[in-house]
Formats: C-alpha cells, sequence, structure tokens
C-alpha cells in the first residue's frame, strides 16, 4: 500500500546498470485500471478497517472506496449476506453507513443478551424485559441478524449467550408476527387468504423456524400444477388449464367435478396425504408448513390445504365450522343458497370424500341444526385453529405445553382482545407459573372493567398476585453455598456433572443441590422419598434431563456417567455457559451461587477420566 502514497527512493550506487529506468516503469496500485482496483480492493481478506485506512492514504482510492459505490456493497455482502434482500434497489444506498449501522447493532445486540443473565437468571423474562428492544434505534432486521450470528456460533461455546439470544428473537418475531396478523384482521374479508391466515399462526407458534408465506405457496403452487397434468391427460380442453391460479370460477358443476377428482388423485394416491388419525392430538398436525412436509394433518388444516388448492383451479369450496370434524361444502344449486342440502359436503381428512347432509351427521354420530352447515369467515376459521392448539396446551403440564398454551392465547386474544373468558385463562396461567405478576394485574384489571361479575375471582387472584410482588421485593439476593459448610460436608456431586438415574436410566446434567430434601410433606409422600434407604435425609440435585425435563434426585439414586455426553435441554444456556466434552461450565449467575463447585468438578472429571484409563 505504500507504493500508492509516492515513489520510493531510487537504486543505490552499487545498482546493475538499467536499475533505474525498470525502477521508473513500475507500476503503482493506483496505477491499475478502475475495474481491476476495485477487483483487489473486494477481496475477501480485507476487512473493513483495512479499506477504511486504504481509502484515507489518496484521491484516487478515496474515490474507488466511496460510499455508494462497489467496494462498500461487497463488504457489506461478505460480512452480512442474509441482509441483501432488504435493498431492492441498491443504487442510492449508502454501503458505508449502512455497514456502521449494522455494525452497532450488533454491539448494541451483543449488550443487551450479555445483560439478561445477570438481570433475569433467578426469573422468567418478564414482560417488560424487552423495553430495551423496542426502543433500538436501528432496524429491527439488522439487531436480529446479529442475534442470529450468536445463535449460529460454532462450538460448544457460548451457551448463556445463546439462550437469551434465542428469547429475545422468539419475542421480536413473534411481535412482528402479531402485528401482520392484525393487519391480516382488518383487510376486507375477500383479501384475507385462508392459506395466510394459517401461516400466520404458524409462524406465531413457531417463531424460530424459517417459515414464510412465500415458500407455502410455492409448495401449494407446486400441488397444483400436479393437479392441472392428472387434468390435462383426462380433459385436454378444462378451462383451468388454460388460467393462471385464481383468475377463474368454473361455473359448470361437471367441470367442477373434475377438478376435484384430479386433486383428490394427486393428494391422496399420488402424493399420499391422509388424515393423522394415529396421532391425532399432535400440535404439528395443526402447522400448515409441517402438513406439507409430513403429509398427514387434522381436518381443519387439510381443509385449508384442500380449498386453497381448489380455489386456485377455479372450484369456490365453502369452509364448514362442523363440530368435531371441519368440513367443506360445494355447492351444487344456485350459488349463494341457503338450503343446506344444494351442498355437497367434503372432507378433506377422509381422502376428499364427499357427503350428504345425512353422511355428516353419522360422520360425528349425532344430529346437528342447520347453523352448523353453515359457511364461517376466515377470521372464524382462524378462531377455531387456535382453539385447537388451546386444547392441546391444556391437556398436559410441561414447559412445552405451557408455551403452546401461552401462545395460542396471545393469538386468540389478538383476535376477540375483550374476551373474559380467555382473558381470565392468561392471568390464571401467568399466576400458576410465578411469571410476569404485573401483566397478571393489568389483566385482572382489564376482566374487571368488562364484566364486574368477575370480582370474586379477580379479587382472589389480585390478592396473592399481590403477595407474590410483595415477597419478590423482600428476597436480599442468592444464596451462596460453600463447600466448607458443615451442614454440606456429604454433598457428594457438583455443579456441571453428568450423571445417571441408578434407577430410571435416565442422562442428566446437575445445576444445583441442597443438603437435605427441601420438597414439602406432600412431594415427599407422593414421590416416594421415604421408601429410599436415606429417605429425605440425605443431598438432592436439581437436575437437567435429556428429555426436557427438570427433576429433582435423591443422592443414592444418582451415579457418575462414564460416558458423558450433552444434555439437549432447552434450559442448558440459562446456568452453564459451555461444554467441555466430559462436563459443564456453569455460567457467571450459576458460580456466585456455587463458588466452590467448578473446581471439584474439575478435580473429580479428571480422576474419573484418569481411572478409566488406567
Amino acid at each position: 500500500m505504500a507504493a500508492a502514497e509516492g515513489p520510493g527512493p531510487g537504486p543505490g550506487p552499487g545498482a546493475p546498470r538499467g536499475a533505474a529506468e525498470a525502477d521508473g516503469d513500475r507500476m503503482g496500485l493506483t496505477d491499475l485500471p478502475g475495474e481491476l482496483l476495485e477487483l483487489i480492493l473486494c477481496c475477501d481478506v480485507l476487512g473493513a478497517a483495512d479499506i477504511g485506512r486504504v481509502s484515507c492514504t489518496c484521491r484516487r482510492l478515496r474515490e474507488a472506496c466511496q460510499p455508494r459505490g462497489k467496494v462498500w456493497r461487497e463488504r457489506f455482502r461478505l460480512r452480512w449476506p442474509s441482509l441483501l434482500k432488504y435493498y431492492s434497489h441498491t443504487d442510492g444506498v449508502s454501503w458505508l453507513e449502512e455497514y456502521k449501522a449494522r455494525h452497532n447493532a450488533g454491539l448494541e445486540a451483543q449488550r443487551i443478551v450479555a445483560s439478561f443473565s445477570k438481570r433475569f437468571f433467578s426469573e422468567h423474562v418478564p414482560c417488560d424485559g424487552f423495553s430495551d428492544i423496542e426502543t433500538l434505534g436501528c432496524p429491527s432486521h439488522f439487531f436480529e441478524d446479529e442475534l442470529m450470528c450468536i445463535l449460529n456460533m460454532e462450538g460448544r461455546k457460548g451457551l448463556t449467550w445463546k439462550y437469551y439470544a434465542k428469547k429475545i428473537l422468539y419475542f421480536l418475531r413473534q411481535q412482528n408476527i402479531l402485528k401482520n396478523l392484525k393487519e391480516y384482521l382488518q383487510r376486507p374479508t375477500d383479501r384475507q387468504s385462508f392459506l395466510e391466515g394459517a401461516v400466520l399462526i404458524d409462524q406465531y407458534c413457531n417463531p424460530l423456524s424459517d417459515i414464510c408465506l412465500k415458500s407455502v405457496q410455492a409448495q401449494v403452487d407446486d400441488i397444483t400444477d400436479k393437479v392441472r397434468k392428472v387434468l390435462r391427460t383426462r380433459n385436454p380442453r378444462h378451462p383451468s388449464l388454460a388460467s393462471k391460479a385464481g383468475e377463474i370460477l368454473i361455473p359448470e358443476v361437471e367441470l367442477q367435478r373434475q377438478v376435484l377428482d384430479a386433486m383428490n388423485c394427486v393428494l391422496y394416491e399420488q402424493l399420499k396425504y391422509k388424515g393423522n388419525e394415529l396421532d391425532y392430538y399432535n400440535s404439528l398436525n395443526s402447522y400448515i408448513h409441517q402438513v406439507l412436509i409430513r403429509r398427514t394433518g387434522i381436518p381443519i388444516s387439510l381443509s385449508v390445504l384442500y380449498l386453497t388448492i381448489a380455489r386456485q383451479l377455479g372450484v369456490k369450496l365453502e369452509p364448514v365450522n362442523f363440530p368435531s370434524h371441519f368440513l367443506l361444502r360445494w355447492c351444487q344449486g344456485k350459488e349463494g343458497s341457503t338450503n343446506i342440502f344444494d351442498y355437497t359436503y367434503i372432507d378433506a381428512f377422509g381422502k376428499g370424500k364427499q357427503l350428504t347432509v345425512k353422511e355428516c351427521e353419522y360422520l360425528i354420530g349425532h344430529h346437528v341444526t342447520e347453523e352448523f352447515y353453515g359457511v364461517v369467515t376466515s377470521k372464524e376459521v382462524l378462531q377455531r385453529m387456535v382453539g385447537n392448539l388451546l386444547n392441546l396446551g391444556k391437556r398436559e403440564s410441561t414447559d412445552q405445553s405451557y408455551q403452546l398454551l401461552r401462545d395460542s392465547l396471545d393469538l386468540y386474544l389478538a383476535m376477540y382482545p375483550d374476551n373474559v373468558q380467555h382473558l381470565m385463562l392468561q392471568a390464571r396461567l401467568y399466576f400458576h407459573l410465578g411469571i410476569w405478576p404485573e401483566k397478571v394485574l393489568d389483566i385482572l384489571q382489564h376482566i374487571q372493567a368488562l364484566d364486574p361479575s368477575q370480582h370474586g375471582a379477580v379479587g382472589y387472584l389480585v390478592q396473592h398476585t399481590l403477595e407474590h410482588i410483595e415477597r419478590r421485593k423482600e428476597e436480599v439476593g442468592p444464596e451462596v453455598k460453600h463447600r466448607s459448610d458443615e451442614k454440606h460436608k456429604e454433598v457428594c456431586f457438583s455443579i456441571g456433572l453428568i450423571m445417571k438415574h441408578k434407577r430410571y436410566g435416565y442422562n442428566c446434567v446437575i445445576y444445583g443441590w441442597d443438603p437435605a430434601c427441601m420438597m414439602g410433606h406432600e412431594w415427599i409422600r407422593n414421590m416416594n422419598v421415604h421408601s429410599l434407604p436415606h429417605g429425605p435425609h440425605q443431598p438432592f440435585y436439581n437436575v437437567l434431563v435429556e428429555d426436557g425435563s427438570c427433576r429433582y434426585a435423591a443422592q443414592e439414586n444418582l451415579e457418575y456417567n462414564s460416558e458423558p455426553r450433552e444434555i439437549p435441554h432447552p434450559d442448558i444456556g440459562r446456568y452453564f455457559s459451555e461444554f467441555t466434552g466430559i462436563h459443564y461450565l456453569a455460567n457467571t449467575e450459576l458460580e456466585v451461587r456455587y463458588p466452590e463447585d467448578l473446581e471439584l468438578t474439575r478435580a473429580t472429571v479428571q480422576k474419573i477420566y484418569n481411572s478409566g484409563k488406567e
């Protein structure tokens, strides 16, 4: 680079004849053609700091590195390739300013992620815990991109950063999806695509998955093209073959029937789609992207797929909110008829079978009134889809089901914000989980304003929520457990060790311990602790189990795992910063609570490892 600043010293007195002439003909960097100079400056071995320094050397290089030019654009692309999709027109973009903005967003994201462990180690991130993120002065996609960089860090380090980056990204994406859902619901009904609504629900419940309407629509279009191929072999002049998706509506019933027959052939015979009777209550059956991947689902998700394909081929099917089994209806009489006998009903769950009114009743085993055969809006379809997820969330008492319950309640209340029943369920859920007490009070206040008759239930929850808030204020800080304390002398195992349960065989990692069982009498009785040789009067350990659960295990039931491996638990990063290959390293917050465990863990592992080698 120094050659660009001016000529170097001349040849020495002992230089061979002709050296001066050769030196004078030497070409410097600034003498290169513009395209070649840009190519060199775009080389991936140069960093942003290098480009900045080069641009300060002379006018020629400053012009080559202009903010809106190719060099800074390439620097931006090399550093953050996934962000280029946000720039549809690149001519007027100052790539240097975009680079600076993205760099600063990354620093801010790292600062916030690093602060979360200290602020929220002892509790769930509260509803106002993301306030710093909501007031960011940079584009949200810059911030999200940095979070993705953290999540995609290779190796087994940075577990705590990944844990909180995931939580923040979950929140950010859900907020954006909720905004899109509300915009969707405000559109005229004829502009509310059933498929788009299903995708929004899918995205909200799976915000970290790569789900977008464009890719889902492309998969549906691919199925539609397969139907056209079958249709072409049966009726080369069918009007659906000459039109683009959804452009025409076929009036003749016989031509519509040909489309539905071709659809059934492709979906159920060629592609083997089917109703998931064996695992009906799996939440994956409700997510449209999983329906396309697994080729199975429940009546409503399969109906959304079926209806979308039919409409793209010119057949107008309508959704029917039939009890216990979602259906579609196909008009055989005058369009818009209110006579339920003018329609054939289609069971997408049952391989597209066409049913009469009487056969619909046989399907569910009882008679229903005419209102249940009527068409429903896209909002009512979404309500039923969310209702299914709500019911699934209520079926079990696991972290996964609680998350599903929280997500589905958010969706339901986005559609019906004043529904007292679901507001009360949300308040009780947060109260039960011991999270967001201030949010619980806000919900209860809203319920009281909507329905004063709820004052009994509201008053009970308000009283106990206020007590919870007061207890939290009285907490003086984390309890520190020293190995040197006499009461801890019987504790044999330490934080971070990979253990195996002697009786149940599961693998786990220790993230906490007590010198004796600290659970209540009812838990001790239910878990039959007194049947153990040492009963409750022995150390008990908090462990993260490989199946995603958290358990409280007696010392006599645990043993060292001779073949330690990573524990795939969603909360592993809350307590540990790294997996060494044989044990976990406690993060800063956990180490504060067990200050002497790290050295003991290392010594224990070394001893086990050496004895194993011998």
